[in-house]
């Protein structure tokens, strides 16, 4: 297992000499294609899934990389700096990336495919995300976005919409085929109670669409991308969905309700579970936000300092806890954490990759910090 030092030292070096155009020695080749996509720079192990009888697709990848702060959600990243976290990202063997046309209205789709365009298309996983369609503007509206491109939006969630959703995002990433494409944000904290409209109109259209993509070979799989869980319920009663992308439901400072209800539901229908904002945007790699909110709730707060001292203690950080402690559910088949920076991915990729001792869940479990139902580390 790599210490921490080797780790992040090899695997900068190694993004270093890869921005510059330089071949970094030790570098895994690219025509050993298992290897090169599981396998970081210090020789980590990165975890991937079994094969699956479940009849629906399961990205093969553990762990990838949220497009949220690449489409400069938290600061105006430049197309430089994005390239400097995507080449972190693939020098440490991340082989699964997730966007959306509304990461600063279409950024974030470009940024990705603009470092990805020189990988092999067979050796990544892409997933991307419907509801909104982007049109040309003089200004973008105000948004969470710090650097957006130029474009307004609408909602759409019906076939048509949805169908012209995928091939626009084909375009701006010159693709011919998408992964997976999560239906996005229609759920109670985006539209309130009208998000049930929104949910009828995807029924018999953004739904039903992409089921006939996934059978026409133009995606793999398609989901919901939300961050409640009620949608998710409701489209395993009435839809075929592959896989959910739940942000800042499952975390250790906050997973009940999903773990309770969502779960078990999940795992009866061999649907799985893509675990995004696992560090709640951040909070619980030490930054001043949480859920995409500047304010740290009080509750939240001391549970994580809590939860931060009792890491400490067992030799461990809070990074390396969070990120574990999503990735352990059967049901999860990713946890894709975000970062601004080449330095986040690695220590991400590190917190995956490091062995926590048994001793340190079951004193958490023993001081309530998490559930007792919920599965850990082994």
């Amino acid at each position: 297992m790599p210490t921490r030092r080797t780790f992040l030292s090899t695997a900068a070096f190694a993004a270093a000499a890869s921005t510059l155009g330089t071949p970094a020695s030790g570098a895994p080749a690219a025509a050993d294609e298992e290897a090169n996509r599981a396998i970081g720079p210090a020789g980590g192990a990165l975890p991937m899934n079994e094969s699956s009888d479940s009849g629906h697709y399961r990205p093969p990848f553990r762990i990838g990389l949220g497009g949220v702060a690449i489409g400069t959600a938290f600061a105006p990243l430049t197309g430089r700096q994005s390239d400097q976290v995507m080449q972190a990202a693939w020098d440490s063997g991340v082989r699964y990336f997730d966007t959306s046309p509304w990461y600063g209205l279409g950024v974030s789709e470009r940024r990705m495919a603009h470092f990805l365009a020189d990988q092999p298309r067979n050796e990544y996983v892409i997933s991307t995300k419907i509801g909104r369609i982007l049109t040309p503007a003089e200004k973008a509206p105000e948004t969470m976005w710090k650097a957006p491109s130029p474009f307004d939006f609408h909602i759409d969630y019906t076939a048509e919409g949805t169908r012209r959703s995928v091939e626009e995002s084909l375009h701006r990433m010159g693709l011919s085929r998408l992964d997976i494409v999560f239906i996005h944000d229609l759920s109670p904290d985006y539209f309130g109670d009208k998000w049930t409209e929104h949910f009828e109109t995807a029924a018999k259209g953004a739904m039903p669409e992409l089921t006939r993509m996934r059978d026409e070979g133009i995606i793999k799989a398609w989901g919901f991308g939300v961050n409640t869980i009620e949608p998710c319920l409701r489209a395993l009663e009435v839809a075929d969905p592959d896989l959910f992308l739940l942000a800042t439901q499952y975390s250790v400072v906050d997973h009940e309700d999903a773990l309770n209800r969502l779960f078990p539901k999940c795992d009866e229908q061999g649907v799985s579970i893509v675990v995004g904002a696992p560090l709640n945007s951040g909070y619980l790699a030490g930054k001043e936000r949480y859920n995409y909110q500047p304010k740290v709730p009080p509750k939240i707060r001391e549970k994580g300092e809590r939860i931060s001292a009792i890491a400490r203690e067992h030799g461990v950080d809070l990074r390396t806890v969070a990120l574990q402690f999503c990735s352990a559910p059967k049901v999860v088949s990713s946890v894709i954490p975000g970062a601004s920076t080449g330095e986040q991915v690695i220590e991400n990729v590190l917190s995956v990759v490091t062995q926590t001792p048994t001793e340190l869940w079951e004193q958490l479990k023993r001081e309530r910090l998490i559930a007792e139902n919920a599965p850990v580390p082994v």
